[in-house]
């Protein structure tokens, strides 16, 4: 029986918020995540690429080849030198809603934003906002403070022409922020690939590409490419691709500059348009996966009227782009691969040695099919949630909040199954240490019973696409054990599943390792020991301290707390994937001397009361 309310539903309880109240009180719908930084994906990273997406749209039409960043501890500056907004509209094109120049084409033909929305909502979100516009001699700046106008100037300027921002985040959003440098400089980089002849200026330093894409796939895959870099470039699409020894594929895709890091139409009409083109220069008719196992690729396009899946725009969605996409892929790759024998030679032998693994897999497949016929298709160790990527979700729920924790055996996944959200949070329990699975091929980790299991309850057997869960969560106790089997789940993602870290779906559970109380008083739980002490010298003399082991320990109405609202996850991120094999050869390999050597030079034994 429902619980009766005392609160009065009528006319009073219906609310009209501003624009201003609302991206203040729904910041989530216009920013994505909000984080304290830790993650790249967090609200305060979106805030500095929602002004620098305005200055690129610059670029793009031709105005203004310089961009200067600057971040003094909370406070980011980033000055363009475009055509400036126009004096007379400096005001409503940061803070009124609805407002800006892209709704025209003929002014913005290839914009990133669309909604004149990104700009309103950094003014919003920040506790301090300058913007100042340089036009022909003349300036207007305006300076707010959470998107309120406190005070404006005009006037004469020897400046050159181009718009400057300065805003520091709203504490009171983003408590206890700070900016991760490796994370932005990642996205200049980015930045300075999809726009050929940018300079881009962080800090002094400057990010510049000559050779857009092709650049991009040479910094990320280094030696390890089996055969020069495909190329093509023209006025709206650019793409690169290129093959390694690796397993899987990987992929980078963009629109107007915005990288969609879920992909799209133009992402999979790009994959079709190789797999036409490599059977059309063969005559033969290979798989997709057979084409696409060890393919590194990258697409970019520019199209007038973007349909974005949110405000993030991380996946496209315009069905309009397939066809000239894939015709455009294809003969590109046809030309190229005609005039390019030698490349074509390597990248056939490439792709005739994956028909020829995935003819080894398809085996192995079906004998693993017959004895999941006997366990009547159930998942062992899977406590599923219910509702997936894809399906349609209820309204309290968003496809982010889905997420499945890879545990260290049963005591673990108890704990866990007890307080988790059974809408969007699932359980795959491993039974011990997983494969070591470096320098193995994919026909033995098909032949792996638990790897076999764990692929099919992600959904990625055949194709990552098919990830079931946004979130790919190990939870592990933090002792020697506990990381080693993290270690092995990391090498297992990274040689045979790149794509799913690098589009950010796989984290690392964060646990307390203490908890300090008082008797009958509210416990705190520390991360770390110098929490604990901190935590300790607060509560004094009677304060009591427990290590957690392991996650076993924790009873499940505190774990509750910890997979929650407030839960902690540590993203697995990669600067890029040419060092990839290195780390895993030397971490994972067989090479005990120099790692038993390292291991000396550099363990810290620490001994706790």
């Amino acid at each position: 029986m429902a619980e009766e309310t005392t609160v009065q539903y009528d006319g009073s309880a219906i609310k009209t918020l501003s624009a201003l109240e609302h991206i203040r009180l729904r910041p989530g719908m216009y920013i994505g995540r909000m984080g304290d930084g830790s993650h790249p994906d967090d609200g305060i990273y979106i805030l500095i690429k929602e002004i620098i997406d305005n200055s690129i749209d610059e670029f793009i039409m031709g105005h203004g080849r310089r961009i200067e960043l600057a971040i003094e501890e909370r406070s980011v500056s980033i000055r363009d030198y475009g055509r400036g907004i126009p004096l007379d509209k400096v005001v409503e094109c940061v803070s009124v809603m609805n407002t800006g120049g892209k709704y025209n084409d003929d002014v913005f033909k290839f914009s990133i934003g669309l909604n004149g929305v990104g700009t309103k909502a950094v003014n919003a979100l920040s506790e301090f906002f300058l913007v100042r516009s340089i036009r022909d001699g003349r300036f207007h700046e305006a300076r707010f403070e959470r998107g309120v106008l406190t005070g404006e100037e005009t006037g004469d300027s020897p400046e050159k022409n181009g718009t400057f921002v300065r805003f520091v985040p709203d504490p009171q959003l983003f408590p206890n922020y700070g900016f991760k440098l490796e994370y932005i400089e990642k996205r200049l980089w980015m930045y300075a690939y999809l726009n050929s002849g940018l300079s881009l200026y962080f800090n002094g330093q400057r990010y510049y590409s000559a050779n857009g894409l092709q650049d991009l796939l040479e910094s990320e895959t280094g030696e390890e490419r089996l055969y020069n870099i495909i190329a093509y470039r023209s006025k709206t699409i650019e793409f690169a691709l290129t093959h390694s020894d690796n397993y899987g594929e990987t992929s980078f895709s963009f629109v107007n500059g915005q990288y969609t890091n879920d992909g799209g139409t133009h992402l999979s009409a790009f994959k079709e348009g190789v797999l036409k083109g490599i059977n059309e220069f063969s005559g033969k008719n290979y798989k997709a996966d057979e084409i696409r196992d060890g393919m590194i690729g990258a697409i970019a396009i520019k199209v007038k009227d973007p349909v974005f899946e949110s405000q993030t725009k991380n996946k496209l969605g315009n069905t309009d782009v397939r066809g000239p996409i894939v015709s455009a892929v294809r003969d590109a790759v046809v030309d190229f691969l005609h005039k390019n024998r030698e490349v074509a030679d390597v990248l056939l032998d490439k792709v005739a040695r994956n028909e020829q693994m995935h003819r080894q897999i398809q085996e192995v497949k079906k004998k693993g099919r017959e004895t999941q016929q006997k366990t009547r298709l159930r998942i062992p160790k899977l406590k599923d949630c219910k509702f997936h990527i894809g399906d349609k979700w209820p309204r309290q729920l968003a496809k982010r909040d889905t997420m499945i924790f890879l545990t260290e055996g049963d005591s673990a996944a108890g704990s866990l199954e007890v307080c988790r959200d059974v809408n969007c949070q699932a359980i795959f329990a491993l039974r011990g240490k997983p494969m070591n699975c470096y320098g193995e091929k994919f026909d033995k980790i098909y032949s792996n019973e638990e790897l076999t299991f764990l692929m099919q309850a992600l959904g990625i057997e055949d194709d990552i696409e098919n990830l079931r869960y946004d979130k790919v969560v190990i939870a592990t106790d933090a002792d020697v054990d506990g990381l080693h089997i993290r270690n092995l789940l990391i090498t297992y993602f990274l040689c045979f599943f790149e794509q799913l870290v690098l589009s950010g779906h796989l984290y690392v559970l964060e646990t307390p390792l203490f908890r300090v109380q008082r008797p009958k008083e509210k416990p705190i739980y520390c991360y770390s020991e110098a929490e604990r002490d901190s935590a300790a010298a607060k509560l004094g003399k009677k304060a009591e301290i427990t290590r957690f082991k392991g996650l076993g320990e924790i009873s499940p109405k505190e774990f509750g707390q910890f997979i929650g609202e407030e839960i902690k996850l540590q993203p697995v991120t990669l600067e890029n994937m040419r060092n990839v094999p290195e780390l895993l050869g030397f971490f994972m390999g067989s090479n005990t001397p120099k790692r038993r050597e390292y291991i000396m030079n550099n363990l810290e034994v620490h001994k706790y009361e």
